[in-house]
């Protein structure tokens, strides 16, 4: 990171300060606001949390200027955050050194040049940060999102589907998505652009904001193996092998095969991912198959018959019997509706 956003990102607020002469307590104040309808969200949050004992909400209210849908602060150093919920999206990147997270009462170590995606569903405690522990927080309303979603719907992809749903709380399963993406250079510049850009003022901020938000989780979703999810249900880790499977060898994978890669049962693989996708794995990789059809047609001059081989079927007439099941045409009729 640049050596000047840091040096800025680095001085002591007046917040730190105040945390620094007195007993490393926040001012819930600074954070929460009390009325009636955090209170409907309190309780949603304690029903998703299961019970567990928890009143603190940060609201978005606090934090974002009316109108906006994403900001950026400095995460407060010096001061134990206690069990909270948001009713937002976070996204918290480590500039520098580390910082320790619990969530849903799993431990999570933040290092440097890592994001840690946090959804509605999440509960999240953070201990105190040293001076040199530097991170910002995203502050994100879900439909900043839409701009990045429709960037990336010209391709259907069942990975980034599973992923956004994620990050966006749809999954009500996974809360969390911790990117170990230190490594990847193209997520590096592309945080360091957001923040950049949230920080000065520029012209066309919010279109620049949403493009590099769609660039950023398109890089993310090409990271799937640095992903670490919510081991409370550590099922989310399986489905994301499975749908980077189903994404990578849909022409010709095997669930016997995927199976042995992943040393499970073939069985308790397959009853898995029907129960958490509703779908079994032939319908899944045919969907994947279709989507990538309905690609080609569109953006290719390529036969029919050569897009059915390309995406996996050889049998021309199964391709078109199934082809016109899904969309309710022809691949040749698809062609001329999509000109």
């Amino acid at each position: 990171m640049r050596a000047e956003i840091l040096e800025e990102l680095a001085k002591i607020t007046e917040e730190e300060q105040a945390l620094l002469h007195g007993n490393g307590q926040i001012d819930r104040g600074l954070y929460q606001v009390d009325d009636s309808k955090t209170k409907s969200i309190k309780a949603r949050a304690h029903k998703t949390a299961k019970a567990r004992k928890n009143d603190y909400v940060v609201d978005s209210k606090k934090l974002l200027e009316a109108g906006k849908l994403i900001t950026i602060r400095k995460h407060t150093r010096f001061a134990h955050f206690p069990a909270h919920t948001h009713n937002y999206v976070e996204i918290i990147y480590m500039c520098k050194g580390q910082t320790h997270h619990v969530v849903n009462g799993k431990d999570v170590y933040l290092k440097e040049g890592e994001l840690l995606f946090l959804n509605q569903n999440s509960v999240q405690e953070i201990y105190p940060a040293g001076e040199n522990d530097i991170a910002v927080n995203f502050i994100v309303l879900p439909e900043f999102f839409d701009h990045a979603i429709h960037m990336m719907n010209e391709e259907d992809n069942l990975l980034r589907s599973f992923v956004l749903d994620c990050m966006t709380g749809e999954n009500k399963e996974a809360s969390y998505l911790h990117f170990q993406v230190s490594d990847v250079i193209p997520v590096q510049n592309l945080v360091e652009n957001l923040i950049w850009t949230l920080m000065n003022p520029t012209q066309n901020k919010r279109s620049i904001n949403q493009f590099t938000m769609g660039l950023l989780l398109l890089q993310l979703i090409n990271c799937a193996d640095s992903i670490a999810v919510d081991s409370s249900t550590e099922n989310q880790k399986i489905m994301l092998q499975v749908l980077q499977y189903a994404e990578e060898h849909y022409r010709d994978g095997e669930l016997s095969e995927l199976a042995e890669i992943l040393h499970y049962d073939l069985y308790w693989l397959s009853r898995e991912i029907k129960r958490q996708t509703g779908q079994n794995y032939t319908e899944l990789v045919q969907a994947k198959r279709l989507s990538q059809a309905c690609y080609l047609l569109k953006n290719t001059k390529k036969s029919v018959a050569d897009i059915a081989l390309m995406v996996g079927y050889e049998n021309v007439s199964y391709f078109h019997r199934i082809f016109q099941r899904r969309y309710g045409a022809t691949p040749r009729q698809y062609r001329i509706d999509c000109k």
